[in-house]
């Protein structure tokens, strides 16, 4: 078909044991259910052509846009720390990619488009809830400053997909700084074809992180940004109250984007140990367990790299020692970054001795009195401290008056020292604290309502959430938590 995208297919010019060939499978009756006119026109893509019935066919994989070569891409990864030394692509191709208009470089990929080579036994399709939940959140994502993959479009399919039980079937368009994982890496290290891996560094390096290509020790630079990269995206994670839910290796973006929305959920009510997946039994990736979990993956990454360090330093000792003094640097970054988008958070700026504590006091009274985290936050930076301490004193186990006022008072003290005006906090808190979240319980809601094929709630909670640190009268019930009889307690992959 005509089309106005101009691909440069960069990855599907690297050897083919980096990926296979594949052509999406065509499906019975696409329809467009969404296309996103914002993300398209930055990435100079014509919305017009994309919604035309050519464009809807390529976007359903009926059909190819001139100049795609799709191919599903090669890794492997530890899923709940186990090894698997061959994952890929199962259920998504990548058409191809684009530069944009500012020159930035980015991956076009259809998710659920058939059956690959990596399917594993799979169909490669995706039904309609996790293509909505995918296109819902990681645009909210996006709106809201957290580095993450985007949703170009989403189109039904009109051919069932067979879970639990029979359920329509949808495709994804999904756009990404790329999808170079850390389990890409994995799956080079463990066949050890250090040949491989070494194109694949190269090639993450030129893409990714071209500041390091002319240095004595171009892969010590490349662990340490992909490091620095995920400290700042998991400290944003949890800044946000965002669960990711599946924090597997082949699902840990080297651009340190948000990748492969499954399971994922932000918190209502706010406890440190929540986990919504349904199949993380254990709480591994629980919300508190993350930044851990994101230090377990990098130590990974660096082990995979490190035939290429000990072959450019020239001694294993010593390449082992440079990969540890870069894993050791993790928590720093990661505390740095936390902390700062917590300061934020409360009004306040670098952060000072003792603020650690003042944001540790108040995620306790929080997970005492099961405060809701997102609208608590929001109540401090609208100034609604009487709301506020209602959300910390009414809901739980009943902690005393006398610790939220205690709490209070220690913050205000500390923003007295800021030394800025109420004003200026008060903005820094409102672009910090969101008033509209994905909540789970209105994802769910427009899903089942997709499910009867009325997509207006879904329509309308994409848009609403475009704008989420803006107050809009018109939409305060979606700011609400959910009534006890919404509350979602799982969610669920989809696969």
């Amino acid at each position: 078909m005509n089309s106005s995208i101009a691909f440069d297919n960069s990855y599907s010019r690297l050897p083919e044991r980096f990926y296979s060939r594949v052509r999406p499978k065509p499906v019975k009756a696409p329809q467009l259910i969404a296309l996103n006119d914002d993300l398209a026109k930055s990435l100079g893509l014509d919305a017009d052509d994309l919604r035309s019935t050519e464009g809807i066919s390529a976007l359903a994989g009926n059909g190819q846009f001139e100049g795609s070569d799709p191919i599903a891409m090669a890794y492997a990864g530890q899923q709940f720390g186990n090894w698997v030394p061959q994952l890929g692509d199962g259920r998504a191709v990548l058409l191809g990619e684009v530069v944009n208009p500012s020159g930035e470089r980015f991956d076009i990929q259809l998710k659920g488009s058939g059956p690959t080579p990596y399917s594993r036994m799979g169909d490669g399709r995706a039904w309609l809830g996790p293509v909505l939940r995918e296109y819902i959140v990681s645009e909210a994502m996006a709106c809201l400053g957290v580095p993450t993959t985007r949703a170009l479009a989403a189109v039904s399919t009109g051919d069932p997909v067979i879970r639990e039980e029979i359920l329509p079937g949808a495709i994804l368009t999904r756009v990404a700084r790329s999808h170079l994982r850390v389990g890409t890496f994995q799956y080079f290290a463990a066949r050890r074809d250090d040949e491989g891996l070494e194109r694949l560094a190269d090639y993450a390096i030129d893409r990714l992180y071209p500041q390091h290509k002319d240095e004595a020790l171009p892969y010590i630079g490349l662990l340490n940004s992909v490091i620095e990269a995920q400290a700042r995206l998991v400290a944003r994670w949890m800044n946000m109250g965002f669960i990711h839910g599946v924090m597997n290796t082949d699902n840990v973006s080297i651009a340190g984007e948000t990748i492969d929305y499954g399971p994922c959920a932000f918190m209502d009510d706010f406890h440190p140990d929540r986990v919504f997946s349904s199949i993380d039994q254990t709480g591994r990736y629980a919300y508190s367990n993350q930044p851990r979990v994101a230090h377990w993956n990098l130590v990974q990454f660096a082990q995979s790299l490190l035939p290429l360090l000990s072959e450019r330093i020239g001694d294993e000792k010593e390449a082992v020692e440079q990969a540890q003094l870069a894993i050791n640097a993790y928590p720093l970054h990661y505390e740095k970054a936390y902390q700062t988008g917590f300061n934020a958070k409360l009004g306040l700026g670098e952060p000072q001795e003792g603020d650690a504590e003042l944001g540790n006091a108040l995620l306790s009274l929080m997970a005492v009195n099961k405060a809701d985290f997102t609208l608590t936050f929001r109540c401090l930076a609208d100034g609604d401290l009487s709301a506020l301490a209602n959300s910390l004193s009414g809901n739980g186990s009943g902690d005393d008056q006398g610790s939220i006022e205690t709490w209070l008072g220690n913050w205000r003290d500390r923003s007295d020292r800021q030394g800025d005006t109420k004003e200026a906090r008060q903005r820094r808190m409102t672009a910090s604290n969101p008033a509209f979240i994905p909540r789970n319980h209105r994802v769910e809601q427009a899903i089942r309502a997709a499910l009867e094929d009325d997509f207006a709630p879904f329509q309308r909670l994409v848009e609403v959430l475009r704008t989420p640190f803006d107050n809009q009268p018109d939409h305060e019930e979606l700011m609400q938590p959910p009534q006890p009889q919404e509350v979602v307690a799982q969610t669920f992959c989809g696969t």
